[in-house]
């Protein structure tokens, strides 16, 4: 492994780790990747194909959860999937001066998000169900997702919390499925227009998944407010960088 992937594979496993208990992986890894030197677009294709090989190393983590709210799972995979290719398609026919303008504002978008997803969260006394505005909030985070990503974690968890999951592993299980969706499904037209940088992708996707899988285990037995703050201060220290640059 050269010296530039270095830093975007060791960045890849601790986001696998991040991903799998609250989301925010991103923060590190896409920063990571334009420091070594891959360019914006082709930057946040790449940190996508490497991050789903994680997403599927943490909905492996929380198979149980899975399995117990695998009925739910329809509607909500439906409608991701068609946003997700819808935020893809967008991402490549957005100029690289522009997107590059853009990631420091997305940053900001998804950091916000992350620190006031506590208060948006409700209790919820009913069996667990996606009302029709989830769907079409959960359509729009998808769309979000295949463009850019980072935070897109916990903007489903925010949703969720309505749907009246019985615990948060319950939640962070569904989101990990269709965080394998959003990022599986985007990969499609990355693909066509060869916009991922395979060389950096590789062992991002090999550590991303140990890390996935990992973080999966470990979390379920941590209390949240661990991988939260690292995810906060992350969101933070990024945000100011790229807004400095």
């Amino acid at each position: 492994m050269s010296a530039s992937a270095l830093l975007p594979s060791g960045a890849a496993f601790v986001a696998g780790v991040m991903n799998s208990v609250a989301g925010g992986g991103s923060f590190l890894s896409f920063p990571a990747l334009i420091a070594a030197g891959v360019a914006p677009i082709s930057a946040n294709a790449t940190n996508s194909a490497a991050l789903w090989v994680g997403n599927i190393g943490s909905a492996r983590g929380y198979a149980p959860e899975v399995r117990e709210h695998s009925h739910l799972l329809a509607p909500v995979l439906a409608v991701s999937i068609v946003g997700s290719l819808a935020g893809a398609v967008l991402l490549i026919r957005t100029p690289a001066p522009i997107f590059e303008r853009m990631i420091p504002w997305l940053l900001l978008i998804a950091t916000v998000t992350f620190l006031a997803s506590p208060l948006l969260r409700r209790p919820v006394r009913q069996a667990p169900r996606h009302a029709l505005w989830q769907l079409a909030a959960q359509f729009l985070v998808a769309v979000y997702g295949g463009y850019f990503g980072a935070g897109m974690g916990i903007m489903m968890l925010a949703i969720l919390s309505f749907t009246g999951f019985p615990t948060f592993n319950a939640a962070n299980a569904v989101k990990n499925v269709l965080s394998v969706a959003i990022n599986g499904v985007s990969l499609v037209p990355f693909i066509i227009a060869r916009i991922i940088d395979w060389r950096a992708a590789a062992p991002m996707a090999i550590l991303a998944l140990l890390g996935g899988y990992a973080g999966a285990h470990l979390f379920r037995r941590l209390p949240s407010a661990y991988g939260r703050a690292t995810v906060i201060t992350i969101g933070i220290v990024m945000t100011i960088v790229f807004f400095r640059r």
